[in-house]
């Protein structure tokens, strides 16, 4: 039981400018009922167990909320439950740790809100902010120097999915013309975001190595990167899905049947593993649904999706990304995409194009 008396506690108060200042409030001990704040209104007493907190406890436990959050209500709903919250909910230190997923907006539930959410994570230095609010900028809301100066500075910040995302860029010539295009800064993207654990962009280079594509052609180097980026895939889907069906047999290789398979060695995307869609980044989902509403992409403009499921990118002039050389029906916009849709779906659908069988133009 707790004594009755009047002690003082330090709260901080956030107020628009975003400067956190400290303050004296006195409290009560009430038996059986712990510490609790005066109220000031007529008729006695009322208590509040949410006010008897100090701020900065509140800040942390909003903190850890953000940070894990795993949609954007679960963040949401806590700022509409009360002034004080949602004073605190928008603090710099809150919104600065905010997770990817808090930012997975629905392209249909898109507005003018969900806009300035985004900037004000931003502006309070949360990198997953500004890479989301970039790509929607740059791709969906055509604001192109926009939306690519808020990937650099996530870029800037080392966040990688932002790096590789500049790469395709620079590979694609995107927002500019076909001369535009430059090579060796979307290999130099691609290789900083792989040195960061971005999958995508280490099979990237390890294609630009292959092809001799921005960079001086080394096969055997490109194919380690391949195995690299494919090793890795599959330790984080072993990580995130316990319940993927791996063969042991892949793990487990005896080193005799590792050098009789060469280069069939079965972690490489070029045959397979049976293992889970990974799932795609929040902003790229966003892309996906936002063009797949008929208002939001005209089909007589001649410009394409980006074919891989996990992507979303469009194009932002007329053959900007590269057809597959044998069916023609399909289009990438990236070597990354190509590989892990030849993988996950294409393998089983590519045929020669009619027109290419009977020898007409390609």
């Amino acid at each position: 039981m707790v004594p009755m008396g009047t002690t003082n506690v330090i709260r901080y108060s956030m107020p628009e400018n975003g400067v956190v200042k400290r303050r004296k409030v006195e409290v009560t001990a009430v038996p059986e009922m712990g510490f609790r704040k005066l109220s000031p209104e007529p008729g006695g007493m009322k208590y509040d167990f949410l006010d008897s907190l100090p701020d900065d406890l509140v800040l942390y436990i909003l903190c850890k909320l953000s940070s894990t959050a795993r949609c954007p209500a679960d963040f949401v709903s806590v700022l509409i439950t009360c002034k004080r919250l949602n004073g605190l909910g928008q603090s710099s230190m809150v919104l600065s740790k905010g997770s990817r997923k808090m930012f997975a907006v629905k392209a249909k539930n898109w507005s003018e809100s969900a806009h300035r959410f985004l900037k004000l994570c931003g502006d309070n230095g949360n990198v997953e902010a500004c890479f989301a609010l970039g790509m929607i900028r740059f791709y969906c809301l055509h604001n192109k120097g926009s939306g690519a100066s808020l990937m650099a500075k996530a870029a800037i910040n080392c966040h990688a999915p932002a790096l590789y995302s500049l790469a395709v860029i620079q590979f694609n010539g995107s927002g500019g013309s076909k001369n535009d295009k430059d090579l060796r800064a979307g290999v130099a993207l691609c290789a900083r975001a792989a040195f960061l654990g971005h999958i995508d962009a280490l099979r990237e280079l390890g294609h630009c190595l292959q092809d001799g594509y921005g960079v001086k052609r080394n096969i055997a180097e490109g194919r380690r990167f391949l195995i690299q980026a494919n090793a890795r895939e599959l330790a984080h889907v072993l990580v995130t899905c316990p319940d993927a069906v791996v063969p042991l047999s892949w793990l487990n290789l005896p080193s005799n049947r590792r050098r009789a398979m060469g280069s069939n060695c079965p972690l490489l995307s070029d045959f397979g593993c049976n293992v889970p869609l990974p799932e795609p980044h929040p902003a790229n989902q966003f892309l996906s649904e936002w063009f797949s509403i008929p208002d939001n992409m005209d089909p007589d403009s001649g410009l394409r999706l980006c074919s891989h499921s996990g992507c979303g990118r469009p194009e932002i002039r007329r053959n900007e990304f590269r057809r597959c050389s044998v069916c023609g029906s399909v289009n990438y916009c990236s070597r990354a995409c190509q590989a892990l849709d030849w993988k996950l779906r294409h393998s089983t659908e590519c045929a020669p194009s009619e027109r290419w069988v009977n020898g007409g133009p390609v």
